[in-house]
């Protein structure tokens, strides 16, 4: 089970945990195979900060990365979703224990949130409660037990998790 805002992330058997602060987009209604003329952001019920936790060592090992990034408590979100928000300039930030990791930018993100609905929409039909990760700022650093991870996402707040070790 993922974390939750507060909620601890275990530190697994792995040798390179990274924390991964992005902006995370929340789908409201279905949408599939959006136009370029469609309001893509209005099928979103809005923004929360996401830790796409990351076993870096097994994301280099493995072709797929579903074991890297799919261990339980490794994507917590939160702290809320902010439906009245304008993504195109928000100020992005991943800290470890008061030190910033990453800073960035919605504005300077390779593609904008709008355009990842869109083009997702394109191969696969989005639902109600769909969690997009948007990408990150680079800045990537390593986790290990007593940690603590923050990720703040301007208008949205921060998503606080502390790390502890992993008791098989």
């Amino acid at each position: 089970m993922p974390a939750r805002h507060g909620g601890q992330l275990e530190e697994r058997a792995v040798a390179a945990r990274v924390a991964v602060g992005e902006l995370g987009l929340v789908v409201a209604r279905r949408c599939s195979h959006l136009a370029d003329r469609d309001d893509s952001l209005s099928y979103l019920a809005g923004y929360t900060a996401l830790n796409d936790v990351t076993a870096r060592d097994l994301q280099k090992a493995d072709v797929q990365f579903t074991r890297a990034k799919g261990f339980d408590t490794f994507c917590p979100v939160g702290p809320w979703i902010e439906s009245e928000l304008d993504p195109s300039d928000l100020a992005v930030e991943t800290r470890v224990n008061g030190s910033v990791r990453q800073s960035g930018r919605t504005s300077l993100m390779l593609f904008s949130p709008d355009i990842i609905v869109r083009w997702i929409s394109r191969m696969m039909t989005l639902e109600p409660g769909d969690l997009i990760a948007t990408g990150t700022p680079a800045g990537v650093g390593p986790l290990v037990a007593g940690d603590t991870v923050e990720v703040s996402v301007q208008g949205v707040g921060v998503l606080r998790n502390p790390v502890q070790a992993f008791d098989a």
